[in-house]
C-alpha cells in the first residue's frame, strides 16, 4: 500500500514536470519520493504521513523566524483581509523600502520584484543600459536565478540537473564571462585585457550560498570593488540569501563593500514571494517611468508580501537576534567540527552567522574547483540517514543549511549528537 507522500507524487508527476515546480525539490539522486509538505510551526516541519522533522532548509532561507511565526501570520492576515493584490501602488510598499533603505549605506532607492531572479536580471538590465556595454562576468558555482545569461557555469541545482543549462543561446554566452571566485591573479589579469572594458557589470555573491557557503578570501572583494570602479563596470552584489541573513546590513555591510546595486529576496518577503534590486539613485532612476530600462510586473510589491517582509525585518531589529542567531547555530556547529578534527573524517563545515554546509569529501572549499571531490552517493547515505531520525537538510549536497531564531536548544542538540555520531562511525569509512 503506498504512503500518502507516494500517491500526491505520482499525481502530481502525471501533470506537473517531473511532480515538482523546483528541480531541486525531486530528491534527485537521493533514492527516495520526494517529501510532501502539510505543514510548518517554529523549527519543524509535517509531511503528508504524519512525520515530522527538525527543518534546516527553511524555505531556503527565507525563514529566518521558523515556520509560521505568529507576528508574521497576523500581519499577512491583516493585509490579505484588505485584499491580496491590485496592481497598484500600496502604502506598505513605501513603508518596507523605507526600513531598508537606511539599513544599508549603499541603497539610496528600491524596486520590488516577485523572485530573485526577476531582480538579477532587473540589476543587469539596469548595469547595461547605465553603461551601454554588453557583457557581464559571473563566477563559476554562483548562482544568481534562471535567467539566460546567468545559467553559465551556475550552482544549485543546476549543477546535478545538467551540467550546461538547454534553451540558452551562443550569443547569451558569449557576452557572459565566467572567472573563479576566490581567484585574485585571475580576477586582476582579466580587468588588464580589452575584454573589460566592454563589461557592464561583474555579478557576485559575496559569501556564496549555491554551490554550499563559501566566504569570500581576504581581501577578494575589495579587489573586485576596485577593478570595477577603475573599469567603469558595476559591481553587484547579489544579496538574495545573505541579505538581513546573516546581518541587518547583509554580507557587503560584514566585508565593509560599497556595491553599486543589490539584489534581496528571501527574508524580505517573510517567507513570501518578494525580492528587490536596489542601489545609488543615479543607477536605480534609470529604470521606467523615470529612465529607459523596462521593468514591470503585477506582483511586483505585492500587499500581502510587503507586509510579511515589513513585520520580519521589525523582529529582527530588535536588540540582540542576531547574536542569540549566532549562539544557536555555534551550539549546533561546534560539535560537528570537534568531531571532524578528532577523527580527521574527509569533510568540512563552513559558515557564516546562520547559514552554513556541511560539505562531504573535501577539507576546504574556496571555489568550485574544490567541489570534485564530494562524494553525491556519500551524501546520499548522509540524507537519508538523518531523515530517518527525523532531521531534514537541503537534498543537495552543494547547499546552504540554515537555522532560524525558532530552533530549540532541544533541537539543535539532538541533531548535532546524530550527525556527530554519523562521523564517527560512518563517514572515516
Amino acid at each position: 500500500m503506498r504512503s500518502a507522500t507516494e500517491e500526491i507524487f505520482l499525481k502530481a508527476c502525471r501533470v506537473i514536470p517531473g511532480g515538482v515546480n523546483s528541480p531541486v525539490r525531486s530528491f534527485k539522486g537521493l533514492s527516495m519520493t520526494p517529501m510532501i509538505v502539510e505543514s510548518g510551526s517554529g523549527d519543524l516541519i509535517r509531511d503528508v504521513d504524519g512525520n515530522e522533522y527538525i527543518d534546516f532548509c527553511c524555505s531556503w532561507g527565507p525563514l529566518i523566524l521558523g515556520h509560521a511565526h505568529p507576528a508574521v501570520v497576523l500581519a499577512a492576515q491583516e493585509q490579505i483581509a484588505k485584499g491580496s493584490s491590485f496592481g497598484i501602488a500600496t502604502e506598505v510598499e513605501q513603508k518596507l523600502a523605507s526600513c531598508i533603505v537606511p539599513l544599508i549605506p549603499s541603497v539610496e532607492k528600491i524596486r520590488f520584484v516577485s523572485s530573485g531572479t526577476e531582480a538579477t536580471m532587473t540589476a543587469l538590465r539596469i548595469a547595461r543600459g547605465y553603461t551601454g556595454r554588453p557583457k557581464i562576468v559571473k563566477f563559476a558555482g554562483h548562482y544568481h536565478g534562471h535567467s539566460d545569461s546567468l545559467l553559465v557555469q551556475a550552482g544549485s541545482g543546476v549543477s546535478f540537473v545538467h551540467p550546461i543549462a538547454s534553451g540558452i543561446t551562443q550569443g547569451v554566452v558569449a557576452d557572459t564571462i565566467c572567472l573563479p571566485f576566490n581567484d585574485a591573479s585571475t580576477l586582476r589579469s582579466f580587468f588588464r585585457t580589452p575584454e573589460a572594458s566592454q563589461v557592464a557589470a561583474v555579478i557576485v555573491e559575496p559569501i556564496a550560498g549555491n554551490m554550499g557557503v563559501v566566504l569570500p578570501e581576504a581581501g577578494f572583494l575589495q579587489l573586485l570593488r576596485a577593478e570595477t570602479a577603475k573599469a567603469g563596470s558595476l559591481l553587484i552584489f547579489d544579496e538574495v540569501i545573505t541579505g538581513f541573513r546573516v546581518a541587518l546590513t547583509g554580507a557587503q555591510g560584514l566585508y565593509g563593500i560599497d556595491p553599486d546595486l543589490t539584489c534581496f529576496g528571501k527574508v524580505i518577503g517573510g517567507g513570501f514571494p518578494a525580492a528587490a534590486v536596489a542601489g545609488k539613485a543615479r543607477f536605480m532612476d534609470c529604470l521606467s517611468p523615470l529612465g529607459q530600462v523596462y521593468q514591470a510586473g503585477t506582483l511586483s510589491g505585492n500587499p500581502v508580501a510587503m507586509r510579511a517582509g515589513l513585520e520580519t525585518l521589525a523582529q529582527l531589529e530588535r536588540p540582540g537576534f542576531y547574536e542569540l542567531l549566532e549562539k544557536k547555530t555555534a551550539r549546533f556547529a561546534q560539535p560537528i567540527e570537534e568531531a571532524i578534527k578528532k577523527t580527521n573524517a574527509p569533510a568540512c563545515l563552513q559558515r557564516c552567522g546562520s547559514m552554513f554546509t556541511l560539505f562531504l569529501g573535501a577539507r576546504k572549499v574556496r571555489n568550485k574547483d574544490d567541489l570534485k571531490p564530494l562524494d553525491e552517493e556519500r551524501f546520499a547515505l548522509f540524507f537519508r540517514a538523518l531523515f530517518k531520525r527525523g532531521i531534514y537538510i537541503p537534498p543537495a549536497s552543494q547547499e546552504a543549511w540554515f537555522i532560524s531564531s525558532a530552533h530549540t536548544d532541544e533541537h539543535l542538540d539532538y541533531a548535532a549528537q546524530v550527525i556527530v555520531e554519523y562521523i564517527h562511525n560512518v563517514l572515516p569509512n
